[in-house]
C-alpha cells in the first residue's frame, strides 16, 4: 500500500471494472435472465480473490559499512567510494555482512534472499573492495576481474544503473555491458545511450561498445549465458579471456536457480570453460543469487547445486558456521515485551489524517503508560497491530477478515486496518505490510 494510493478502494475498482467487462460480453436477449446473469456476476465470490494483506517483516540489521572498514574486512580505502547511493554509516542487513565477510576470506557462496533483500551488495561491495585494493598496490590495468551473469538483459540494465550510482565519483574502476543490444562501435554506442539514458551523464568508466571493450577489457563485465556463449568462440572477443593472466578474481550468476534441467548442464559446462580458458590452473571465487525456495529446509541441496553449477566447492556443515556457503536472510520478529492499546479502528482512522503521526504515536503510547525513543518501537508494541502481526505470521490473509478479526467488528473495521496499513507507507518507511490481489479459481 502506498500513502498517496488508496490501494483498497482501487482493487474493489479493479474487481468492479473486470465484473463490468464481463457483463458486456455475456449479454442476453431474454430480459429475466439477463437481469439474473448479471445479478450472478455482481455477486458471485469465483471470479476474484482479496484483497490479501501480506507481512513482510524487516531483514535484521548488521554492522555498517564503516565498522567492516574499522575491523579490516573491507580496506580503508573503500570510504573512496562513499556516496548518497553508498552511505558509509547506514547498517547492512545482516545477511549482507555476513557476505561480505565470507566472500572477504575467499569462499564461494549462495546468497538465497527475497527480492528487495539487496543481493547485489551481497556480492558486489566485496568485489569492488578487491579492485580498490588492486588500485592501492598499482595492479589495476585493463582486464575482466569479475564476470557478473544474468538471465535477462533486464537484471543486467538494472545493475548497469546501480553501478553508474556506485562508481560515478570513482573513474579507477571501470564496467561494460556486453549482450546483443551492445553497440559495436563508439560513436553509435554514444548515440544510444543519449537516446536510452536522457540527462544522465556519460561517464568515462562505463565502456558503452564492443569496440572499447576490445581494446580496453572492463574490470566488471555484464552479460548473459547465450552472449558468453559467443564470446568464447569469436577470436575478436579472446581479449576478454586471456590464457595465463591472473587477472579473473570472481564469477558471479545471478538467479542461478532458473538453470536447471538442460539448461542447468548447459551453464555448467559453458562456466567450466570460462575457467579453463583464464584460470586452468587455479581457483575462482564464485557466487549465486538464488530465490529463497528450500533454502532454510535443505541447505546442503543448494549447496550440492552451486557445487555442480561452477565446478568449484561448496560447502555447508551442520554447526560449523565457518563452513556454510549459503547465506539466508534474517527478519526482525514481533518484539517482547509489555504491551499498550489496543487503539481502535477510529484511532488509527485519525492518526493517519495527523500532520505529525510519529509525534501522535508516541503521545499516546505515553499516555498509556509505554515510553519509548521511537514512534516505530512504540506502535511494534500496539496492542492492535501485535495482533495483526501474530494473524499474519504464516501466509496472506484476506484483507476483510483481518479487519474484522483486528477490530473485532468495529463498524470502521476496513478503514481502520487501511489506515494503519497507510501509516506504515507515507514515507515513514516502515514497509513490511503488502497488499496484494488474485484472480478467482
Amino acid at each position: 500500500m502506498n500513502g498517496n494510493i488508496d490501494a483498497v478502494g482501487a482493487s474493489a475498482e479493479i474487481k468492479a471494472t473486470y465484473r463490468r467487462y464481463l457483463q458486456s460480453l455475456l449479454a442476453v436477449r431474454n430480459p429475466p435472465l439477463d437481469t439474473a446473469l448479471r445479478a450472478a456476476i455482481d455477486t458471485t465470490p469465483l471470479l476474484d480473490k482479496g484483497p490479501y494483506l501480506e507481512a513482510t517483516p524487516p531483514y535484521a540489521p548488521g554492522r555498517s559499512i564503516h565498522d567492516l572498514i574499522a575491523d579490516g574486512t573491507l580496506s580503508a580505502s573503500f570510504a573512496d567510494l562513499a556516496s548518497p547511493a553508498l552511505p558509509m554509516d547506514r547498517p547492512l542487513y545482516m545477511h549482507q555482512e555476513s557476505s561480505i565477510r565470507k566472500v572477504a576470506v575467499g569462499r564461494n557462496i549462495v546468497v538465497a534472499t527475497g527480492t528487495g533483500s539487496g543481493k547485489t551488495e551481497s556480492f558486489l561491495l566485496p568485489i569492488l573492495d578487491s579492485l580498490v585494493r588492486e588500485r592501492q598496490k598499482g595492479t589495476l590495468g585493463p582486464g575482466v576481474r569479475a564476470l557478473l551473469l544474468y538471465p535477462m538483459n533486464a537484471l543486467a540494465n538494472d545493475q548497469l544503473k546501480r553501478l553508474r550510482q556506485l562508481l560515478g565519483n570513482y573513474p579507477d574502476i571501470t564496467f561494460g555491458r556486453y549482450t546483443g543490444d551492445t553497440a559495436g562501435d563508439r560513436t553509435k554506442a554514444r548515440e544510444m545511450f543519449g537516446q536510452l539514458n536522457i540527462g544522465e551523464p556519460l561517464l568515462e568508466n562505463e565502456l558503452l561498445s564492443r569496440e572499447e571493450m576490445r581494446e580496453t577489457p572492463p574490470h566488471l563485465l555484464l552479460t548473459n549465458y547465450a552472449m558468453l556463449e559467443y564470446l568464447l568462440l569469436r577470436p575478436q572477443d579472446l581479449a576478454l579471456f586471456p590464457e595465463g593472466q591472473a587477472t579473473w578474481r570472481f564469477i558471479v550468476v545471478d538467479e542461478a536457480h532458473v538453470y536447471d534441467g538442460t539448461q542447468g548442464a548447459e551453464i555448467a559446462m559453458l562456466l567450466r570453460r570460462v575457467r579453463d580458458r583464464v584460470a586452468p590452473q587455479r581457483a575462482i571465487q564464485c557466487i549465486a543469487t538464488s530465490a529463497t525456495v528450500g533454502a532454510e529446509s535443505n541447505p546442503e541441496a543448494v549447496t550440492r547445486f552451486a557445487t555442480n553449477l561452477f565446478g568449484e566447492s561448496f560447502e555447508w556443515v551442520e554447526g560449523d558456521t565457518g563452513r556454510q556457503d549459503l547465506i539466508t536472510a534474517q527478519r526482525l520478529t514481533t518484539p517482547s515485551g509489555p504491551r499498550w492499546g489496543p487503539m481502535t479502528a477510529a484511532e488509527y482512522v485519525a492518526l493517519a489524517n495527523a500532520e505529525a503521526p510519529e509525534h501522535e504515536i508516541l503521545t499516546r503510547a505515553a499516555q498509556a503508560g509505554f515510553v519509548v525513543d521511537t514512534a516505530y518501537e512504540a506502535l511494534l508494541h500496539e496492542s492492535s497491530l501485535v495482533a495483526l502481526r501474530s494473524l499474519l505470521a504464516k501466509k496472506p490473509v484476506p484483507f476483510d477478515t483481518v479487519a474484522r478479526t483486528v477490530f473485532m467488528d468495529d463498524d470502521r473495521a476496513l478503514a481502520g486496518l487501511t489506515a494503519l496499513a497507510s501509516i506504515f507507507h507515507r514515507g515513514l518507511g516502515w514497509s513490511w505490510l503488502v497488499l496484494v490481489c488474485g484472480r478467482g479459481g
